[in-house]
């Protein structure tokens, strides 16, 4: 009689626990924060990646300074219309370095219609006290940026000398 009791209750806890497993399974789920935002940017075509023309980011490596002088060159970073590099030195990332297609963002080439700062010929922008950036045959940007105190404006504007400026432009 006892067995057939807890069968009985064991039997009523299982189809409880059956119908509340439904009906939250089939509730309808109230829309999250970001749903709507995610809807409305997979939708979108415009402003989303890369211009079709640009440049492939491997193509830029070849045009990278060569690591010299105790630093280290170690790309983070390639991808259609940009590719990025670390500049170590004793272990410690000092700067990056990077070229991209401006192609893909035409307003990034404006900035450098006003400038009355060049590089070895090319328009320069010093944008705060870390970053130095030179437009390449109106197209691609050259860019270094201080990841240590120690690594100066200066240092930046050596740096991007090192570049292949030449080549990077012929590459248009």
């Amino acid at each position: 009689m006892l067995v057939k009791r807890g069968k009985q209750i064991l039997a009523a806890l299982l189809i409880s626990l059956l119908l509340l497993t439904t009906t939250t399974a089939c509730a309808t789920k109230a829309p999250g924060r970001f749903d709507q935002v995610q809807q409305e940017s997979s939708r979108q075509r415009s402003g989303q990646a890369v211009a079709r023309d640009a440049t492939q980011g491997s193509e830029f490596n070849k045009f990278f300074p060569k690591a010299a002088d105790g630093y280290q060159r170690v790309y983070t970073q390639e991808k259609k219309g940009f590719a990025q590099a670390k500049l170590k030195r004793d272990g410690k990332d000092v700067a990056l370095l990077s070229i991209s297609d401006t192609s893909s963002n035409p307003a990034a080439a404006t900035k450098y219609s006003n400038s009355d700062k060049t590089i070895i010929g090319y328009p320069a922008v010093l944008t705060g006290n870390t970053r130095t950036s030179i437009l390449v045959d109106n197209r691609y940007q050259v860019a270094v940026i201080s990841r240590d105190p120690s690594f100066t404006a200066s240092d930046r504007e050596d740096w991007i000398e090192r570049f292949n400026l030449r080549g990077l432009a012929q590459l248009n």
